[in-house]
């Protein structure tokens, strides 16, 4: 068991999402940095989608019941283990008793705490991860709150001690996101559709795991008509009235009315979910044939036997 001292600003369980229920309008979730989730659980010897908590902007304060393994990936929030600092990336042992802290990010957006064993909460739709907005999954569909138990699964020893200091750098969040063409790209202006490629953007403090409102240069459409409701893909960058931009995120609507000009690529998401209001990003135009040899190159780095040091 973990004992909730302090929960920190937003924090949920998460794991790799329910996938295949949008046409029910429940949009996938889980882990805002999917690739920081799977190699904190790769190092634990878990299963890739074992669920975890990922702490956002500002960490918590944690006491363990018995002794486990812990890995702590994503940005670095100055973890402590009983006042002794923890590196992050790396398999540390933790005693029963011990209280492991997390204090405000000092890189990123988020974090993640991984437990060998995995967090057992029960599975809605087939996954442990939290929907906030819908109150599904994770601890009772909620952020993390003073006094809450967490159990654990089965401890084991874990399959590696490190992250390879040059695959993490290879895999480290991007400020210069991927896009590939909208669906509605073409009802923009040839100006507008340069200036979003040329110009950087600030995330507001209006951002959460639903979406991440940017503001900068107005993407102005050439199109006045009303545009039917349709369905929304994950990362798609929505253009609303008043032309400021919105990536559509991991707790999206399933439907929306605003043109899109483009979507950020797969091998980006996880960027995306680094990112923190007041941070400036950039896009950058690819074709779908590189996004996709982007995300099989990218697989082939979190697949790889040179991922993790013993």
């Amino acid at each position: 068991m973990i004992r909730v001292e302090l929960p920190g600003l937003m924090s949920t369980v998460q794991d790799l999402g329910r996938e295949g229920f949008g046409p029910l309008g429940v949009s996938a979730s889980g882990a805002a940095d999917p690739i920081a989730l799977r190699i904190g659980n790769r190092l634990l010897g878990n299963p890739e989608g074992a669920a975890a908590l990922e702490l956002t902007l500002i960490g918590g304060m944690f006491r363990f019941e018995t002794d486990t393994w812990v890995s702590i990936t994503g940005s670095d929030f100055g973890a402590t283990l009983d006042g002794e600092p923890l590196t992050t990336w790396v398999v540390h042992r933790v005693g029963k008793g011990e209280v492991l802290q997390m204090q405000s990010t000092r890189s990123g957006a988020r974090c993640y705490l991984c437990v060998s064993g995995g967090l057992q909460v029960p599975l809605v739709l087939g996954s442990a991860s939290t929907h906030v907005l819908s109150a599904l999954g994770g601890l009772n569909g909620r952020p993390l709150r003073k006094g809450d138990l967490l159990r654990t699964g089965p401890c084991r020893p874990p399959a590696a001690k490190r992250v390879n200091p040059e695959m993490a750098e290879r895999l480290a969040p991007r400020r210069r996101l991927r896009v590939t063409d909208g669906l509605q790209s073409d009802w923009f202006t040839e100006a507008s559709q340069r200036a979003f490629l040329e110009v950087s953007f600030r995330v507001t403090e209006a951002s959460d795991r639903m979406g991440l409102r940017l503001e900068g240069s107005a993407i102005e459409s050439t199109s006045q008509a009303d545009m039917i409701t349709t369905g929304v893909a994950l990362g798609a960058i929505q253009v609303p009235t008043g032309g400021q931009p919105v990536i559509v995120f991991v707790e999206q609507q399933t439907t929306g009315g605003y043109p899109v000009i483009a979507n950020v690529i797969a091998a980006d998401l996880a960027s995306v979910g680094q990112l923190r209001p007041r941070d400036s990003v950039q896009f950058e135009l690819v074709s779908q044939r590189a996004a996709r040899d982007l995300i099989l190159e990218q697989e082939s780095w979190l697949k790889s036997d040179q991922l993790l040091l013993s």
